[in-house]
């Protein structure tokens, strides 16, 4: 079974680039946050497995595997850059300006409201961002 480092690693290698041991490392943490953390919290999960890795080399890594597509930055509330996988489905983001939380949701009514503006503005939509920002008032099943 392929998991989501190997798969990460196998795009990486694909794209032409050396596997290091500390890219590993640093493909490992992207690939296993359950939330988005930004570079600093993604340096300190990287130094519990392997303290020999610097700030640096977690920046340039980092860069590159944006550069190929393999992780998606973003500056949510704050300025400071998150990061997550690149999602196999897009989806869009709901912040929480009071904790930070970062809520992944997918809205097909959103998809089409968006395309059908710019299909009447006379846009073809080669990409998007939708990021909304919110208090939580209430569980999401109530």
């Amino acid at each position: 079974m392929t998991t989501h480092v190997d798969a990460l690693i196998a795009r990486y290698r694909n794209s032409g680039r050396r596997v290091t041991g500390p890219r590993r490392v640093i493909a490992e943490v992207v690939a296993h946050a359950t939330d988005h953390p930004d570079i600093s919290e993604l340096y300190r999960r990287v130094a519990e497995i392997d303290p020999r890795i610097s700030l640096s080399t977690v920046y340039r890594t980092l860069k590159v595997f944006a550069a190929k597509g393999l992780v998606e930055r973003h500056s949510f509330a704050g300025g400071r850059v998150q990061i997550e996988p690149a999602a196999e489905r897009h989806h869009d983001h709901l912040i929480n300006v009071d904790t930070g939380e970062v809520v992944e949701f997918r809205s097909d009514a959103i998809e089409r409201l968006q395309a059908e503006v710019a299909k009447q503005l006379g846009f073809e939509l080669t990409g998007h961002k939708l990021v909304l920002y919110g208090r939580r008032t209430a569980r999401p099943d109530g």
